[in-house]
This record gives C-alpha cells, sequence and structure tokens, in this order.
C-alpha cells in the first residue's frame, strides 16, 4: 500500500544486494509482533549473525520501533472518534405518572351540601427516537410516542362520573434539517474526519520512516563491525611482516651485509604494529558493543557477536535524473508532507465556509392518532398516515462581525501557505540528498578501483625495494 523512501531504501538494497551470504537464499525482511517475549530461544545464532539476521533482530527489539508503533496506533484511534460525531444516537424516556385526590364536606354543590368524592388518574408515556447527523451539514431525527391517559372519580354525593373510554394515543414524527450556507458540505462538516483520516495515513509513513532508519542504523553498525575486524586482520598481517623483515635483517647483521643501526628502524616498525593492533582490538570491542545495543537493547542479549557477511563492490548502474525523479515519487516524507498539505487544504475550505450566514431549511412530517381503546389500533393510524402534518420552514442568522471567524480563516490561509513552503523546502531537501549520495557512491567506487590499482603497485614496488635490499643497494628504513 505505501513505499519506502528511495534513498535508505537504495542504500539498503545495494548493500543487500552486495553483499556475500553464506547462505543461497537470504530470508526475507520480517518486522514480529512487538510484545513477543524475548526469551534466549527467539534470537538468532549471534556467533554467525548475517545483515539480515542483525536487521530483522533490531526490528524485533528495538523500542523506538514499538514506540513509533504504538504512537501510529494512537493516531488511527482519531478517526473513530472523529468518525463518532456522526453516528447514530438512539434515546428512549419512559414515565409513569400516578395520582390521586379526595375532597370532603369543606366543599360543597350547588345546593349547598358537602361534597364527598375523590379522583384517581393514570398516565403513561414512552418515548423512543433516534438521531444522525449527516456529514454534509443535515440532520435526520425520529421520534416515536405512544401515551396512555386514564381517570376515574369516586362517587360524588351518590353521582358516578364516567372514565375515560378511549385512553391510548400517539404520534410519529420525522424531522430533518440541512444547512445551506454555513456548514454545507462534506469538507466542512466532516472537515475533522477528514483531518484525521489523513493523520493516520501520515502515521502510518512516519512508522515505516523508523523501520527504514533503525534499518540503515544497524547496517552501518554491521559493517562497521567488519570494517573493524577486517582493520584488526590487516595489523596483525602487518605485525607479521614488520617481525619477519626483523627477523631478516637480523641475519643480515649477523653475515656483516647491514649495520646493527638498520634494527633500531625495524624493531620500531614492530613496536608501531603492535600499538596498531591493541587499538584495533579495542575499536572492534567497541563496535561489537555497539552493534549489540543496537539489536537486543533487553537485558537477554549475547555478550559477544561474529559477522559473517562481507562486502563487495559491484558496478552501480543507476541515472541520477531517474534517481532523483524516483526519490521526490517514493520518500515518505514527501508523502507526508503532501497529506499534511491536504489537511491545511481542507480546513482553509472549512474556516472560509464558515464565514458565510447560516440559513437551515427544516422539512418534518408529523402523524398523530385519535384515542382509542387498545394500542395497536394507535399504532395502525401512524402506518396509514391517518393524520399526517407537515412543516416546512427556513431559518436564517448572520453575526454583525463575525470576527472570530475571520480570524480563523487568517490562521488557516497561513498555515496552508506554510505547508506549502515546507513542503518545497523538503522537495528541494531530497534532490540535494539523493544528487549529493548518488556523486558520493560514484566518488567512492570509482576511489575503490583506484585504491586497488595503487595497492599492486606498491606491491610491486615493495618487491622491487626488497631485491635492492638483497643486493645492497637499499636499506630496512626504506623498506
Amino acid at each position: 500500500m505505501r513505499r519506502l523512501p528511495i534513498f535508505p531504501a537504495l542504500l539498503v538494497a545495494f548493500s543487500l544486494v552486495a553483499q556475500e551470504s553464506p547462505k543461497a537464499d537470504a530470508p526475507k525482511l520480517v518486522i514480529p509482533k512487538p510484545d513477543l517475549p524475548q526469551t534466549a530461544a527467539a534470537k538468532v545464532d549471534a556467533s554467525h549473525l548475517t545483515l539480515q539476521q542483525a536487521i530483522q533482530t533490531s526490528l524485533r527489539n528495538n523500542l523506538q520501533v514499538q514506540i513509533s508503533e504504538q504512537t501510529r496506533e494512537v493516531v488511527r484511534a482519531g478517526v473513530p472518534i472523529a468518525a463518532g460525531t456522526f453516528d447514530w444516537t438512539l434515546n428512549s424516556n419512559l414515565t409513569l405518572q400516578h395520582s390521586r385526590s379526595t375532597f370532603d364536606s369543606k366543599s360543597f354543590d350547588i345546593y349547598g351540601d358537602p361534597l364527598i368524592g375523590g379522583s384517581t388518574s393514570n398516565y403513561r408515556s414512552w418515548t423512543m427516537g433516534v438521531a444522525k447527523p449527516m456529514e454534509w451539514g443535515g440532520t435526520l431525527q425520529l421520534n416515536y410516542n405512544p401515551t396512555y391517559t386514564y381517570y376515574f372519580d369516586k362517587p360524588v354525593n351518590g353521582f358516578l362520573s364516567p372514565a375515560v373510554q378511549d385512553p391510548y394515543m400517539g404520534s410519529f414524527t420525522a424531522s430533518y434539517t440541512q444547512s445551506l450556507l454555513r456548514n454545507f458540505g462534506r469538507d466542512t462538516t466532516a472537515s475533522n474526519l477528514i483531518v484525521a483520516r489523513y493523520g493516520s495515513q501520515a502515521a502510518d509513513y512516519a512508522f515505516q520512516l523508523a523501520v527504514i532508519n533503525l534499518a540503515a542504523s544497524t547496517e552501518s553498525t554491521y559493517w562497521s563491525v567488519v570494517f573493524a575486524k577486517l582493520d584488526l586482520e590487516n595489523k596483525r598481517v602487518a605485525l607479521a611482516l614488520a617481525q619477519q623483515q626483523l627477523k631478516e635483517d637480523k641475519l643480515r647483521v649477523d653475515v656483516g651485509t647491514l649495520a646493527p643501526l638498520g634494527l633500531l628502524q625495524d624493531e620500531a616498525a614492530v613496536a608501531q604494529a603492535e600499538q596498531d593492533i591493541i587499538t584495533s582490538v579495542a575499536n572492534l570491542a567497541n563496535a561489537k558493543d555497539t552493534l549489540i545495543r543496537t539489536i537486543y537493547p533487553i537485558p537477554d542479549r549475547p555478550d559477544s557477536l561474529d559477522t559473517v557477511d562481507l562486502p563487495t563492490v559491484k558496478p552501480m548502474e543507476m541515472d541520477e535524473d531517474a534517481s532523483t525523479k524516483m526519490a521526490l515519487d517514493n520518500r515518505v516524507e514527501l508523502k507526508s508532507a503532501d497529506l499534511d498539505l491536504l489537511a491545511k487544504a481542507n480546513q482553509l475550505t472549512a474556516a472560509r465556509n464558515r464565514t458565510l450566514p447560516q440559513l437551515d431549511l427544516n422539512v418534518a412530517y408529523n402523524g398523530a392518532t385519535t384515542n382509542y381503546a387498545t394500542f395497536g389500533a394507535t399504532n395502525t393510524d401512524l402506518i396509514q398516515g391517518k393524520n399526517p402534518g407537515y412543516t416546512v420552514a427556513l431559518q436564517f442568522s448572520l453575526p454583525i462581525l463575525n470576527q472570530t471567524a475571520k480570524g480563523n480563516l487568517a490562521v488557516a490561509r497561513a498555515n496552508r501557505r506554510s505547508s506549502e513552503l515546507s513542503r518545497h523546502d523538503q522537495e528541494l531537501t531530497v534532490i540535494l540528498q539523493v544528487r549529493t549520495a548518488f556523486r558520493n557512491l560514484d566518488s567512492l567506487a570509482k576511489g575503490v578501483v583506484a585504491a586497488e590499482k595503487t595497492r599492486v603497485f606498491r606491491e610491486q614496488n615493495l618487491d622491487a625495494e626488497k631485491k635492492k635490499l638483497d643486493n645492497g643497494m637499499s636499506t630496512s628504513f626504506l623498506v
């Protein structure tokens, strides 16, 4: 769904292709679940660590990647939070009411006789409704309200008042309100949801970037260990050569073909080589510690490790212009900047809309029933629309100065312009990075070829100088 940024991806891919691995089929890069328990059994063999294994283990254990993943989940949660504004809402209300009243001789009828009696009434009402805000600026409301009203009078001076014969009735209302100016359209009403979705995509890119940076950092640390190992081997070879030269010069001194003072230079060379080895051993230990800390940021980690991959040099078949275009199309930083620009543009549209007057159209239907002795008859009236009622209304309002909306519009314009400038600045940075990296790689590749020629010529020069020394035409210092 989303692609890696081209510059780090090319560096990673180039080195992975260039390495010589003892395995025929290198394992694919897989990001394990960060919450898996880290045990010794889950680790790779640290005594024979390939570059692929180092990257995989680093991605599995690295805390920053896990933190970045949790951050992504937090940002993703903003989408359903913003979408919740447009959820259906169910509301219900049940009312039960009972009352009773009595009156005695303190009250009199028209004939002057005291009134003795009372009344009892029961009232039940149940309202159930749903409401749904729409993403384009409307609101739908539906309400169903059946009621029951009953009362009974006690005899008053021997006369009985009639009770309610038809206690059931009800109503059904459907109302829709649509904004026509302010808060009209999905870009305005659903602006927070749209921005949250852009933010969720940007969080995915941020997580990818964290993975890419960690893979690149792990690879760089891995090759630092490889370099330190090879450097130590070279220093040991240099020490062996210096010791061999000292041994040969001692023989020359014994046979009288070399002055004893010549041994001082040989002994100094041996001492220097031994000092270089001490430094190289420390550098290798430090490099290994750094790699261990990078791929095992957990308490359960090995004390040491050994790398097995070796770098190789292959021709770089890349075009600078094509590489630059590829980077501009695929770098996650630019994709995130594009999403931010879209979000700022949406916020500007919403802010501009909120400077308009408020004009709302309301359309409503109200179905009522007559009184019935049974509950079912009221529902029949509502379903058949026996007693319909309709309402159409327009409501208009206009803030006199509307300073808040105008201020928010100015802020939205500035934010969008800032996002545009930031996007352009990032594009220029990517172009510079790709061109610089391309030229550095090209220069280093040519430098390797030149260094190889230099090594061959110096080996030949060393052999020639040794032959001169054997014939007494040179000194150990020159050798």
